[in-house]
């Protein structure tokens, strides 16, 4: 028996299960194979654009994933430093072996929390709420709420050039019951795809005839807790395609699954292959490959930028043109990979399933991509998991208070056809949104809810006290004028002892002062849309005032406020001028 069944251990599981564990709730974690947990299929790194505001806020409300990076991180770079602090995005190289074994020992130590591998067949339903999980082997086992976290493991199939078989990532097996299930659940089920480069063994790599990509001076850590150094341990390396490469692609076009229709599921836009890039941007003469270390003295490396599912002999010759690779072995093949996955609008802005209480889901199975937006998908599903088994309120994220929050209000409102990527450009309201400043705007929620520690509260106090000391000092002695000057740098005077989280909030509210409150009032003015709470039993079929498609888009998702409602595909301004009438008429 278990109050939470979290169900895979990819980055999503484990978020999910340790926060589950930490809000007091007993959990167990089944997973198809132990040594897979937390395992990095695809690149060895975390963070990025878009992603690194989401690692932040999974650490801001209590979560792992940037402690754990910052434990083994072996190169670090902050992106688009060249632009403002809203896009500025952290990125690491991770020590990928050395992730999983940070994490799995976290997971084993965490009290309140059992792991077990095994395959989940069958989500178990009585009285139309989650009662259980049946495993392969037949053991049913009680529970009150569970989390369906199974990434790219249902029905997936390999696919290189024209072999193709059942098989999860890195030829780890696949899930193969619980998509049936899940239809008869009354989810509906479409297939989705993505890819992976080869790997390349690395005392077959020329190094000297590719340019070097150090780490930043002095490196970051992600997580707000992080006391210790982060170090620089290796360095990446740029090089390019060419013409040869391009041909060699051309040429073998008839032989491609993403071209011969082999391939049936949909690939991700902002990840293509690289001969979809050479089809896409035939303009171009080359494109950027990055060769990414998969760990400290590992002696394999990540071709990133060269994802393919070409056939075997054509994946040799390509990747031998590249600079610096003539003569390198491929140690393993690069593959695409097609997996089952639910249309997300079947949720809740919860994540919890609308027709089923009980049940939630975060990840890839929810039409995602990336470790980072499964591991924030993780831990808020599992934080309104554990609130569910304790019969309070759920936890909601907005789309003015979190990455998280638009995130999952583009999944549950709009849905996605095709793998959904997190992006700076997503949030209306990024420069509140920084990636600096998430353990401000979500750790008191967090803590209050029981996940983030009491030390970690106390931190956000003292950054937070901090700061408006050093503000109003800089206001008091004149320093904050020049510091609002195009260029201009924060310098504190000699004996001025600040913290550099203090340091860093005080000039950005300084020098942004100005957008900093006109994204404000308009915050305020969409949070009043938020606010603006639909009853969740609404008849919208019977206002005939609404347009038809708009009455059964309503319908069938059921927003939770005027806001969302706004936001739906098919939900035009008039149907929401009705609602706020309707509203205001209070009429229930």
């Amino acid at each position: 028996m278990a109050d939470v069944i979290v169900i895979g251990g990819g980055h999503a599981g484990c978020e999910a299960a340790l926060c589950c564990a930490r809000m007091g709730l007993d959990t167990m974690l089944l997973t198809l194979n132990l040594e897979s947990v937390a395992l990095m299929p695809c690149n060895p790194s975390i963070g990025g654009t878009g992603k690194g505001h989401l690692v932040r806020e999974v650490d801001a409300l209590g979560g792992e994933m940037g402690l754990a990076a910052d434990d083994v991180t072996i190169q670090s770079r902050m992106l688009n430093t060249g632009k403002g602090p809203a896009v500025h995005s952290l990125r690491v190289q991770a020590d990928k072996r050395a992730y999983q074994y940070r994490m799995l020992k976290t997971l084993f130590n965490q009290d309140n929390l059992v792991l077990r591998q095994a395959e989940a067949s069958e989500i178990l339903v009585k009285g139309g709420k989650v009662c259980g999980v049946k495993t392969l082997t037949g053991d049913a086992i009680p529970c009150r709420a569970v989390v369906v976290c199974t990434g790219v493991y249902l029905k997936s199939r390999i696919i290189i050039g024209e072999a193709e078989w059942e098989a999860g990532p890195q030829g780890l097996m696949p899930a193969t019951n619980l998509s049936k299930n899940l239809r008869d659940l009354g989810f509906d089920i479409r297939r989705f795809k993505t890819g992976t480069p080869a790997r390349v063994a690395e005392n077959s790599i020329d190094f000297e005839k590719m340019t070097p990509q150090p780490g930043d001076e002095p490196p970051v850590p992600f997580s707000f807790m992080t006391d210790k150094g982060v170090e620089n341990k290796i360095n990446c390396y740029l090089t390019w395609t060419n013409e040869q490469t391009h041909e060699i692609i051309r040429q073998n076009l008839h032989r491609a699954p993403m071209f011969t229709g082999s391939i049936s599921g949909t690939g991700a836009r902002y990840c293509p292959s690289i001969e979809t890039k050479v089809t896409r941007f035939a303009d171009k003469d080359r494109h950027q490959i990055f060769l990414e270390p998969e760990g400290n003295g590992y002696p394999e490396w990540y071709v990133q930028g060269m994802s393919s599912s070409m056939p075997e002999d054509v994946q040799w010759d390509m990747y031998r043109t590249i600079p610096g690779l003539e003569k390198c072995v491929l140690t393993r093949l690069a593959y695409a990979i097609e997996y089952d996955c639910i249309d997300p609008l079947a949720l809740t802005p919860h994540l919890g399933a609308r027709h089923i209480p009980g049940l939630y889901l975060a990840g890839q199975v929810n039409g995602t991509s990336g470790y980072e937006e499964a591991a924030a998908q993780g831990i808020y599903a599992a934080i309104n998991a554990a609130l569910y088994c304790r019969e309070k309120e759920p936890f909601l994220l907005t789309r003015d208070q979190a990455y998280i929050g638009v995130m999952v209000d583009d999944l549950t409102t709009k849905g996605t056809d095709e793998p959904y990527r997190m992006m700076t450009s997503r949030a209306e309201h990024r420069l509140f949104l920084r990636q600096d400043n998430a353990d401000l705007r979500l750790t008191e929620r967090a803590h209050k809810i029981g996940l983030a520690t009491d030390e970690r509260m106390r931190r956000t106090e003292q950054k937070m006290k901090e700061t408006r000391e050093l503000i109003k000092r800089l206001e008091e002695n004149g320093l904050a004028k020049p510091l609002r000057q195009p260029g201009a740098s924060l310098t504190l005077p000699e004996g001025w002892d600040y913290s550099s989280g203090a340091r860093e909030q005080a000039e950005i509210q300084i020098k942004y002062e100005g957008y900093l409150q006109r994204e404000m009032a308009q915050i305020k003015q969409a949070r009043a849309m938020e606010e603006a709470l639909l009853p969740p039993d609404t008849d919208y079929l019977s206002m005939d005032a609404l347009r038809l498609e708009a009455r059964q888009k309503l319908q069938a998702q059921r927003p939770v406020s005027l806001g969302q409602a706004s936001r739906i595909p098919g939900v035009s301004p008039a149907d929401v001028a009705v609602l706020m009438v309707w509203l205001k008429k209070g009429v229930q």
